[in-house]
């Protein structure tokens, strides 16, 4: 500890102090000493990655409630596992028969892991059928999530029939109707529609005055509502278990206008595949005339009480939305977009600036 105190003759001009203990076996009252003298100096301190028996000197200490202290996180291999799912962000494999770990993609996902496991466990405590996240750990370099998650099946490997597929898209409109019957307090979860018109904004450079003020306005036509929704509801956010149905994925929880559930899932099964047609196949593992056919049910299941006419109306409305989540992703490298990206960009403009002048408001249901 004195060569560690070396290090710090002032903590002048520090803002943020973070230790980590990941080579500590133990701790002295010297070091607990230094340690609570930067706490005093520099209120933005906390200590990482500590082993069970320097936690326990940390809580016994009362340290842990005075500062943030945090245990090492639990390592784990998914050698030999069976992978049973991947999206964006993550790959999911089963490490045993009654738990599954997402693994994430992209480095540094501490907080987003936080941040997802957060949301399932309000997901869960408002009923929504989901996965128990219960653990977070690092599978070699990247950051994982665990889940209790016990004999679950990927929906993709059920669907096998015409007859399983109107099964699942039954299910499916069930699940988004107690979803949506879930109210949320305010200020409990973002609001979908606010980030979506930043999410517009951030598109700004793609459009005439005329027709981003159009697009705007279009969105801002539409109700802001306290219905719970998921944001992110395809075949790979959904697992099998004793024939019921679990979500998973809950970083897209948020609160909103159905129309927004309805808009991310037409762009999973359909926009994405605007200019790629096989898009649908290399993400979900099934062909794009069958999850074009999939949304249609879970869409007219959903909305049973609707004429053809109005769901083809809402489907027009719902697609606006759904193909600026296109243009929105893939945007973001629109510096590096080259053949089927930059297209994909060039398609959703069109079709966007298209709408924008056929459509006087994207209220429906």
């Amino acid at each position: 500890m004195p060569e560690l105190e070396k290090e710090f003759p002032t903590l002048e001009g520090i803002t943020k102090i973070v230790f980590d203990f990941e080579k500590v076996e133990y701790i002295s009252s010297a070091g607990l000493r230094f340690v609570l003298k930067c706490k005093k100096s520099v209120e933005d301190t906390k200590v990482t990655n500590c082993s069970p028996e320097v936690f326990e000197i940390f809580s016994v200490t009362g340290f842990s409630e005075m500062m943030t202290v945090e245990k090492a996180l639990r390592k784990i291999s998914v050698d030999g596992c069976e992978k049973i799912g991947e999206g964006f962000y993550g790959i999911i494999y089963r490490i045993d028969p009654e738990t599954i770990v997402k693994v994430y993609k992209i480095p540094d996902a501490l907080e987003m892991i936080k941040r997802e496991t957060d949301l399932a466990r309000k997901a869960f405590v408002m009923g929504v059928p989901t996965a128990i996240p219960f653990d977070i750990v690092k599978v070699g370099d990247p950051y994982g999530a665990v889940f209790e998650l016990l004999n679950a099946e990927s929906i993709v490997k059920l669907i096998d029939s015409e007859e399983a597929l109107d099964d699942f898209a039954k299910k499916c409109a069930t699940i988004l109707r107690e979803m949506h019957n879930t109210k949320v307090k305010e200020g409990e979860l973002p609001s979908r529609k606010k980030e979506t018109i930043e999410e517009l904004k951030a598109c700004r450079k793609f459009f005439a005055q005329e027709k981003f003020d159009k697009l705007l306005a279009l969105l801002e036509s539409i109700p802001e509502t306290d219905t719970l929704l998921h944001s992110d509801f395809h075949v790979k956010n959904i697992m099998a278990q004793n024939n019921e149905l679990l979500l998973i994925d809950m970083e897209s929880l948020s609160v909103g206008h159905p129309i927004f559930e309805f808009a991310s899932m037409y762009a999973s099964y359909e926009a994405f595949s605007c200019v790629d047609k096989q898009n649908t196949d290399k993400f979900f593992g099934m062909p794009l005339e069958v999850t074009t056919k999939l949304f249609n049910k879970i869409f007219r299941y959903y909305y049973n009480d609707k004429t053809e006419e109005e769901l083809s109306d809402m489907e027009r409305k719902l697609s606006v939305i759904s193909f600026l989540q296109v243009l929105v992703l893939r945007s973001k490298y629109a510096e590096l977009a080259y053949g089927a990206e930059k297209e994909e960009i060039e398609y959703c403009v069109k079709y966007l600036t298209e709408m924008s002048g056929e459509l006087d408001t994207l209220a429906f249901g």
